[in-house]
């Protein structure tokens, strides 16, 4: 199984993976927690008294937040040639470079 994951997530040892896999979790947890206080000072829960508006707005403060640290994050650990890899193959899902 740990195997598989070497080879889908392109890592060139285990120790690489659980790094690949830090990464990630670190930046998925800490742009979830910089997005409050952008919430707050974007003043979005009194413009929308929606719930689910306002997580749809949250989710798309999130998402360019999450690639911005990300990025910072894997420089930090030396991995910023492999994410950067990464983030292209997303902004071409995306359609913003080609």
């Amino acid at each position: 199984m740990i195997q598989n994951l070497i080879k889908k997530f392109e890592a060139k040892s285990k120790a690489h993976l659980l790094i690949i896999f830090f990464v990630f979790g670190l930046s998925g947890s800490f742009s979830l927690w910089i997005s409050s206080p952008i919430m707050v000072a974007l003043d979005l829960k009194n413009i929308f008294n929606n719930y689910p508006l306002y997580i749809f707005f949250r989710i798309l403060i999130i998402i360019p937040i999450y690639q911005i640290i990300l990025i910072v994050i894997a420089s930090i650990f030396g991995e910023f040639q492999y994410f950067w890899t990464f983030e292209k193959k997303f902004l071409k899902r995306i359609k913003i470079i080609k």
